[in-house]
């Protein structure tokens, strides 16, 4: 059997039958949008927005950037940037994107970089370089030692994704280039704000005008991005190219639900991704707080007690009624109430919402990797709700529950291939072992001393513990619960 042919603007017609693709003509793309970091969240939800509004509007394709690997950059270009986006559901849908104009690498295109971003046509940089890449110091600011940010500071060329925009806003000033929007869509609460903090930051450190300038010109607005995206596999390309007839060499996959909540805030022209399902709002901080909660918060509850009660994946968990019975309670009645109103949408609409996104059986995520990194996730996912319910006054005993079943989590056996992951548990493991809850709750890094000292909830909380012993337990105190 010989190979399927290989994606690309010439052979875009060999599609199979039902695949959709872009009706826009490919070869006049001129980037409206600078993008750093083309992984495959980015392909799965920002670009698949362009790509929904370039038909009616061209301006707003893609120059994509990529720091350091060229692994994207070497899979597209032979494709004229194109991909296969597979939306999983029980009947998955196929769709090629073609809204990558360019594929750009600091790798030798650093010149190149700089002309985008300050090219007029260019109205919007947008980012997902994870975190790590705002080289931000513990105060939300600039990390001034930083092995990059320090050596550019010193004179040296760019190499963080920070000093490369400072440098294609100090040649957008040069040549008159206009204002410019530059949003992140990385999974940071409030990013736009911290990454306007240390591009100002950076830009006062160097040159003064700058900072002016770009205090004057340029926007942060923050965002909120959604969608699960799960990795590409062989499996993935092999089942792509037998849908649609095409070889490609980097296809994506996620799941039909994709939300992106925005800040109302653009120094330039607007992309009209609104028609796309895009909503623009006057305050995004309420959707970052109604996501970490209502769905990060019972993403670790199913994964921490899923375990326990010998469940594999989110999709496996919710088939347990008395689990997912309990999580969407825990939802509607402990946390949706402590919540700020959402523009445009019920809390209670958005909470039905997430239980369907977690009963989608095409979707395989490890609950085992949804529990990495706890005591990194929970001060944010579900303490933060305990602490508004006790200062109201109110009963936390169903939120009690999947911390205590972090505590038993943290104690069970591991083999050598089933190292615990978090960073702090050489200290959490012992003291999980040894059942001693009185000590993980003093383990300030976790837990506020406030929840520590709250006599109601330590009472809920060792309550929960004690009727975890092992799995018919565990589904025996569920039941209570309910």
């Amino acid at each position: 059997m010989s190979e399927p042919t290989r994606l690309s603007r010439a052979t875009l017609a060999q599609r199979a039958p039902g695949i959709a693709a872009p009706v826009y003509q490919l070869e006049r793309r001129t980037p409206g949008i600078v993008h750093f970091g083309p992984g495959a969240f980015h392909r799965a939800h920002q670009a698949a927005y362009a790509d929904a509004v370039l038909d009616s509007d061209p301006r707003w394709s893609i120059s994509e950037v990529a720091l350091n690997s060229t692994g994207t950059a070497d899979a597209l270009q032979p494709q004229d940037g194109l991909y296969v986006l597979a939306l999983l559901s029980e009947t998955p849908e196929y769709r090629i994107i073609g809204s990558i104009a360019e594929l750009l690498t600091a790798r030798g295109q650093g010149e190149l970089i700089l002309q985008r971003l300050a090219a007029p046509t260019t109205q919007l940089v947008t980012s997902t370089v994870t975190e790590k890449g705002y080289c931000l110091s513990p105060d939300g600011g600039l990390d001034m030692n930083h092995p990059g940010i320090a050596a550019e500071l010193a004179g040296g060329a760019p190499t963080t994704f920070i000093g490369w925009l400072v440098a294609g806003l100090a040649r957008r000033k040069a040549e008159a280039g206009g204002p410019l929007t530059v949003l992140s869509c990385d999974n940071l609460a409030h990013n736009g704000a911290r990454l306007g903090r240390a591009v100002r930051e950076y830009a006062e450190a160097t040159d003064a005008d700058l900072a002016a300038w770009i205090a004057d010109n340029v926007s942060f607005p923050s965002s909120m991005v959604d969608s699960i995206t799960p990795a590409t596999t062989d499996a993935v390309r092999d089942q792509v190219a037998a849908a649609t007839g095409l070889q490609d060499a980097w296809p994506i996959q996620r799941e039909r639900f994709t939300q992106w909540v925005i800040e109302d805030d653009f120094r330039g022209a607007r992309p009209p991704f609104e028609t796309a399902g895009v909503q623009f709002v006057r305050d995004v901080a309420p959707f970052e707080e109604a996501k970490l909660r209502l769905l990060n918060g019972p993403h670790s509850t199913l994964a921490y007690l899923g375990l326990l009660l010998g469940h594999e994946t989110v999709a496996d968990a919710m088939r347990d009624p008395d689990l997912s019975a309990f999580v969407a309670r825990m939802m509607h009645e402990d946390i949706a109430p402590t919540l700020r109103t959402l523009e445009g949408m019920e809390l209670a609409d958005y909470a039905d919402s997430v239980l369907d996104r977690f009963r989608n059986p095409a979707i395989r995520h490890l609950l085992s990797q949804i529990a990495w990194d706890g005591s990194q996730k929970l001060p944010f996912r579900i303490l933060g709700t305990v602490l508004d319910r006790r200062r109201a006054g109110l009963p936390t005993g169903r939120l009690a529950v999947p911390l205590a079943a972090w505590f038993r989590f943290l104690a069970l056996p591991r083999g050598d291939g089933d190292k615990l992951v978090d960073p702090l548990g050489d200290q959490l493991a012992p003291l999980a072992a040894a059942g001693d809850v009185d000590a993980l709750l003093a383990v300030e890094a976790v837990f506020p001393r406030e929840l520590a000292a709250d006599a109601e909830f330590v009472a809920a909380l060792k309550q929960a513990h004690a009727a975890m012993s092992n799995r018919n337990a565990t589904a025996s105190m569920l039941k209570t619960a309910l």
